[in-house]
């Protein structure tokens, strides 16, 4: 029963934000994955600099998103029941960084003991059930408060990326690390879903209108994946799990292209840059990384 003269405000998003004198026109609006908070791009399980700082220094403002009901945006409309589950081995084989106990030969991941259990504690559950429509609109709230901007995503934030891009024409521009789900096709073109060894089992696309889909054409996106990524069908659920997400992924960025939009794929180690996990934006190499991701946006003419 609501308590008589009450109100409760909630379902709103978090942001951090920094913007450096004589900033690029365009700042980076900088959305986390599933499990994550701002806290992924703040600085590393080691703990040196996240692009946050990187993207700083390289005159860019920066806004660090806590999407409604995660981190510090933690106060949700809807109940939830969180429960202490022992999960961490999963998170470890899932982002890649080997299968556990054991990493995989030259990751970009440090592999003492206390950078691990950083990684692990940086984990924070939902305070009430991910919802795509509430976090798309509480993005596309920000970019009408600060106008228009860069959005960068990573994994689950991924999907809610296209969905905002399409909602609001502020967004200039999309980086995309490691998307898995949330891939929009036009209706009618929906490829077939992609069988996997994965534990979520095949991966489906999502039909949205023609007229939606095209404003996804009017910008320019570019996705990048990392490493341990199997290139055929395989029983190592998690190289096979991020295969049919590089398999969409490619898919979808054809579709874009096929309607004249500008869309690019980056597997990194097609490109000689080996050993990066899930979390690209904190390996080891990330100022590589980075850099990577600051030429696009120049060749783009994003850096003004």
């Amino acid at each position: 029963m609501k308590p008589e003269g009450q109100t409760l405000h909630g379902d709103h998003a978090y942001v951090f934000y920094q913007v450096p004198t004589k900033a690029h026109q365009y700042p980076l609006v900088f959305l986390h994955g599933a499990g994550q908070s701002k806290k992924t791009w703040e600085s590393t399980p080691d703990g040196r600099e996240g692009f946050q700082n990187i993207f700083l220094r390289k005159g860019f403002g920066v806004y660090l998103i806590d999407q409604p009901r995660r981190g510090e945006a933690g106060k949700s409309t809807v109940e939830a029941t969180i429960k202490p589950t022992p999960d961490e081995q999963f998170w470890f084989t899932q982002f890649r960084i080997g299968n556990y106990p054991h990493y995989f030969p030259n990751v970009q991941f440090p592999q003492d003991k206390a950078s691990l259990e950083q990684f692990y504690r940086q984990m924070t559950p939902n305070t009430g059930p991910f919802d795509a429509q509430v976090v798309t609109d509480a993005v596309s709230q920000l970019f009408d408060k600060i106008g228009s901007g860069i959005l960068v995503t990573h994994s689950q934030g991924c999907g809610a990326g296209w969905l905002t891009a399409i909602k609001n024409d502020k967004v200039k521009a999309v980086v995309a690390y490691e998307p898995y789900s949330g891939f929009v096709f036009p209706q009618g073109e929906l490829p077939k879903p992609i069988l996997s060894t994965g534990l979520f089992g095949a991966l489906n696309g999502v039909e949205i209108p023609l007229a939606d889909f095209e404003k996804l054409t009017t910008k320019p996106i570019v996705i990048y994946y990392g490493d341990y990524i199997a290139q055929e069908p395989t029983s190592v659920w998690n190289q096979d799990h991020w295969r049919s997400g590089l398999e969409m992924a490619k898919l979808w960025a054809e579709t874009i292209n096929k309607h004249g939009g500008d869309a690019k794929v980056v597997h990194l180690p097609e490109m000689g840059v080996n050993g990066n996990t899930h979390f690209l934006m904190s390996d080891l190499n990330n100022e590589q990384v980075a850099n990577l991701m600051a030429d696009w946006l120049k060749e783009k003419g994003l850096d003004k």
